[in-house]
């Protein structure tokens, strides 16, 4: 448990809970604890799913601008603006489902933390943008890749270029989130939706996953030919054999999973 950022484990789904009054601003220490925090819920064969949850009041207004504003080219161009990609990546890696519980704002680095999520969930006050351009720079944290591969250009174009924000409903019109649910209800909604991953056949999971994220980073036949791939080894495992005997001997959907 870092200081900032703490793992919390509830049948079969972890919450990554963000930690750090008033609103969870993303200092150099809480993207290394966010580091951590993905390592942690991959190695732990007890977690089925992974909630990304800032509190009931925010989910992160950004990064720290404070500890950043004093840096020059040179200091950022070291190691900070490389460890902005890599917590987002590292979050981004995580093999198994995973669901941003979006309350409050979401801006700048918080919605990159959210980018980051397979699914997300927001609160109906939630407030979603990329203001970086209102300070002078773009995002760094992966939102000029992710969020034009999540809404397309036009529309990432429109965020950014503005730095606007937008509200719930209009973040589920453009495909920004997934579900808009009252503010008091979007944990409860978030780990409801992970808990059914539990006792799915993970390893698929992870192959399903992997298959997508990487191929929307590769042409259609490369893409084609991972999705074989992680296709055809699926067949060595006993999740497969299980899968297909149960659906031989007693139908659909009642297939018992070990993740092996």
């Amino acid at each position: 448990m870092g200081e900032f950022v703490r793992v919390e484990v509830e049948d079969a789904v972890a919450t990554i809970r963000l930690d750090r009054p008033k609103m969870n601003a993303l200092n150099r220490r809480m993207q290394l604890e966010l580091i951590d925090a993905a390592r942690q819920v991959t190695r732990d064969g007890a977690v089925a799913a992974v909630v990304l949850y800032g509190g009931e009041r925010v989910f992160a207004a950004g990064a720290d601008i404070k500890e950043m504003a004093p840096m020059s080219y040179a200091e950022m161009s070291a190691e900070p603006s490389r460890l902005l990609q890599d917590f987002t990546k590292a979050l981004a890696a995580v093999p198994k489902p995973v669901i941003a519980a979006i309350t409050g704002y979401a801006l700048g680095g918080g919605l990159e933390v959210a980018l980051t999520a397979d699914f997300r969930v927001a609160g109906e006050g939630a407030k979603l943008g990329q203001p970086e351009i209102q300070l002078g720079i773009i995002p760094g944290a992966g939102g000029t890749q992710r969020l034009s591969r999540l809404v397309g250009p036009a529309k990432a174009k429109d965020l950014i270029f503005s730095g606007r924000h937008v509200a719930a409903d209009e973040a589920l019109a453009m495909g920004l989130v997934d579900r808009v649910v009252p503010d008091a209800d979007v944990y409860t909604a978030a780990k409801e939706w992970a808990a059914t991953f539990a006792g799915g056949p993970a390893i698929a999971l992870r192959a399903a996953k992997q298959a997508i994220d990487t191929g929307l980073e590769v042409d259609l036949g490369t893409g084609l030919e991972i999705e074989r791939t992680q296709f055809a080894a699926l067949f060595a495992t006993e999740d497969q054999a299980n899968g297909m005997r149960s659906f031989m001997e007693e139908g659909p959907g009642k297939a018992k999973f070990s993740g092996r």
